[in-house]
């Protein structure tokens, strides 16, 4: 009786693991939740030599941990008249990269005093290389690629913002 407890108990494992490793294995899709544009407050470009208005933006504001890590990434798009600014507590190097992003942008350094320090045109999505400014900054917008050089913007061009 013995043997034969055993032996069912040996041929129960063995078919147990034969279905296991037939099994189908379902594929698992991580889904995320697509981002949409949340208006937090207008921008508006400026000509460094007069103060004329280049261009006016909604924008979305990054200005803790969270957001600044996030930016535009897990989104498909952005509208022409949106943009993403970062807002930062000090003026240092920046640096930027495409992780996860699924559009071209530019990305436009300004120092404390709201010029543009440096662009960075044409970011390829999902690029990971460093994109840096070339000198301190401690706001920096992301728009679509091209609309800086459709702007003409150049250093020392100006931001003004306002929060809704």
């Amino acid at each position: 009786m013995k043997k034969l407890f055993i032996s069912a108990a040996i041929v129960g494992s063995m078919l147990t693991l034969y279905n296991c490793k037939d099994a189908p294995k379902t594929e698992t899709k991580i889904l995320t939740k697509e981002v949409t544009f949340k208006k937090e407050g207008e921008l508006e470009l400026l000509k460094a030599e007069n103060d004329s208005v280049i261009a006016k933006l909604d924008i979305e504001i990054a200005d803790d941990d969270y957001k600044t890590q996030t930016g535009l990434m897990y989104r498909r798009s952005m509208d022409e008249n949106h943009g993403m600014l970062f807002i930062f507590d000090n003026m240092q190097m920046r640096s930027f990269y495409m992780k996860n992003t699924e559009f071209a942008l530019d990305i436009i350094y300004f120092n404390s005093d709201m010029e543009i320090v440096s662009i960075q045109k044409n970011a390829q999505p999902f690029n990971e290389t460093s994109l840096p400014s070339e000198s301190p900054a401690q706001y920096v917008l992301e728009v679509n690629a091209g609309l800086s050089d459709r702007w003409k913007l150049e250093k020392g061009d100006k931001i003004r913002y306002t929060r809704n």
